[in-house]
């Protein structure tokens, strides 16, 4: 018997979402899997040991909400539609180690409630436009295989040619594509880091050569796909580790390709290495270095060296023809001007301005 996807071996479905699709698709997809129905009041059980619990249940708040930004760096306008919550992959700087306390994975099958939320938001005006994505609290596709939850929005933002999806992911599933999504409204979009984060800290991901493999597909079919960069990492030796991934994006995809690319440095909330210490697990290099806690109440990297690693890398990319859709994962106007000699303002704000680059491919 093969090993279950994820590590998955028990599933719970709400009792309110027992008869939906997604509960249906999940058990097929899961036939290993030891299946709870969960009434009101009573308690969430729990995996077997060494496996993961993934409960299909129904999400009782809102759907469609605004990036959780901190208004003392530029956000980019990013608008989440909440789909589940927690990643089976385990990467050590991840933020969602702080959010979510367990191992659970989550997927809201009340899609119906959804879709009605997501049609009086983009329908109320159909000239307003909107870039939303679902990788928020969840990576947008490792799920997709069980839940089918993404071919599921597709088919529904069918109807909205005002709404842009951007798909984030650390796979290189393509299942999605079986919606057969118009490439114009659509944004695949993948993290990348230096090859020596993604073999010691990523585990569990797709190999990079697998990642911008599928993203190479996703260009060839007519869509535009985006990189995300963040965290970047600050450790010995990451000119070259950086310099050998950024080299290895054009090998398989040539600048037109990409709408947009942004740039984060590592940052995370206080606890992240004790919970990390608490698991057994050594603190990555990149952890120990000059940090100072920022006006989000995280630990940053010291300015001066995020700016030095900024520079570094749209040096990098602007020798490779990539310049127009770089931007800047929540910093600040200063950190701007001291790599890119302009703030967000200049381009007339970072939200519209990202739009502008997912749908406007000549710029």
């Amino acid at each position: 018997m093969s090993a279950p996807l994820w590590d998955i071996t028990a599933l719970a479905v709400d009792a309110a979402v027992a008869d939906t699709a997604m509960a249906a698709r999940a058990r097929a997809a899961l036939p290993d899997a030891r299946v709870t129905t969960v009434a009101p009041g009573d308690a969430r059980p729990h995996a077997p040991a060494g496996g993961r619990l993934l409960h299909i249940k129904a999400h009782l708040g809102r759907f469609l909400r605004p990036c959780p930004a901190t208004r003392h760096y530029r956000c980019c306008g990013y608008q989440i539609i909440h789909i589940g919550e927690n990643c089976p992959m385990d990467c050590s700087y991840c933020i969602l180690r702080a959010y979510f306390r367990d191992r659970t994975l989550t997927a809201f099958a009340n899609t119906g409630a959804m879709f009605a939320e997501l049609a009086a938001a983009f329908g109320r005006d159909p000239s307003r436009v909107f870039r939303v994505g679902t990788g928020q609290f969840a990576d947008s596709l490792a799920l997709e295989p069980i839940t089918g939850h993404t071919r599921e929005l597709l088919g529904f933002l069918a109807a909205y040619d005002n709404v842009s999806l951007e798909l984030k992911s650390k796979t290189a599933d393509l299942s999605w594509l079986e919606a057969d999504p118009r490439p114009n409204r659509v944004l695949p979009s993948w993290s990348v880091n230096a090859p020596a984060i993604v073999a010691r800290e990523e585990r569990d991901t797709a190999p990079l050569a697998a990642r911008l493999a599928a993203a190479r597909t996703c260009a060839r079919a007519g869509f535009r796909v985006c990189l995300h960069f963040d965290p970047i990492c600050h450790f010995p030796d990451w000119e070259r580790e950086y310099a050998a991934i950024i080299d290895l994006i054009f090998d398989y995809l040539s600048p037109a390709d990409i709408a947009y690319m942004s740039l984060g440095s590592f940052r995370c909330l206080p606890e992240l290495p004790g919970r990390l210490a608490a698991e057994g697990r050594e603190l990555p290099a990149y952890m120990l270095g000059e940090f100072a806690v920022g006006a989000d109440g995280k630990k940053r990297l010291l300015r001066p060296l995020r700016v030095r690693q900024f520079r570094f890398m749209a040096a990098r990319l602007a020798g490779h023809g990539f310049s127009r859709g770089l931007y800047f994962c929540m910093e600040s106007d200063e950190v701007w001007r001291a790599v890119l000699g302009r703030t967000p303002r200049d381009l007339g704000g970072l939200a519209a301005y990202l739009l502008d680059c997912a749908r406007n491919p000549g710029g």
